[in-house]
């Protein structure tokens, strides 16, 4: 019931409620309420229906089902969308990017992982509007900070050389670091070199970005 808190509280509020006005509807103390917002302890399983009913809702949506199935959902897109990716079927993995954003289009994941793959495409400049557009978006830093660091890479591709090394100055302490990523961007890298280390970057450990 990682949502119960929370949402007691958001219901409550949209209903004008006051904790003590809630305690009384189901005959427990104001103190009991306040924990179960503060989430320090559960109503008890049985309250679940009287208090989806009070907010004229469903048990579902009260403890965050919505949520959990919405974040599955989402998992599975990036979970399918990485599997072509590796397998190299980019325009597939593309497609699977491209219909998740009808549905969420101002999820960071989705817009990142759309760039991404067309980073590995070589649709830089398309790449690079995609990124810009997602990362004050997203709150995930090792999501940012890979995703920056492809930016140097499409950047210098696109012949954006003062802000490809702009960028990478800018970089954390890590593998997508300025200290791995400055002197690349300043060594006149092959257009297949560039290539190369942007597929590294978004594939190379395996670990889930999205």
């Amino acid at each position: 019931m990682l949502y119960l808190p929370e949402n007691l509280k958001k219901y409550r509020i949209s209903k004008n409620l006051t904790q003590e006005e809630l305690a009384a509807y189901l005959n427990v103390t104001p103190q009991s309420v306040s924990k179960w917002e503060r989430g320090e302890c559960y109503p008890d399983i049985t309250l679940l229906p009287a208090l989806a009913n009070i907010f004229e809702t469903s048990v579902d949506l009260l403890i965050g089902m919505d949520t959990i199935r919405a974040q599955q959902t989402r998992y599975n897109i990036h979970k399918t969308a990485m599997e072509y990716q590796r397998k190299g079927e980019y325009a597939a993995a593309e497609k699977v990017y491209r219909d998740a954003l009808l549905i969420y289009p101002n999820k960071p994941g989705m817009i990142l992982g759309l760039a991404g793959v067309l980073a590995l495409q070589g649709a830089s400049e398309e790449a690079i509007a995609w990124i810009e557009r997602g990362l004050p978006l997203s709150v995930n830093e090792k999501q940012k900070s890979t995703m920056r660091a492809t930016l140097c890479f499409l950047y210098l591709r696109c012949g954006q050389h003062e802000k490809a090394r702009a960028l990478a100055c800018e970089l954390p302490h890590i593998r997508e670091s300025r200290e791995v990523i400055l002197p690349l961007v300043e060594s006149g890298l092959e257009d297949s070199d560039i290539a190369q280390n942007i597929k590294i970057i978004l594939l190379g450990d395996g670990e889930d970005l999205w």
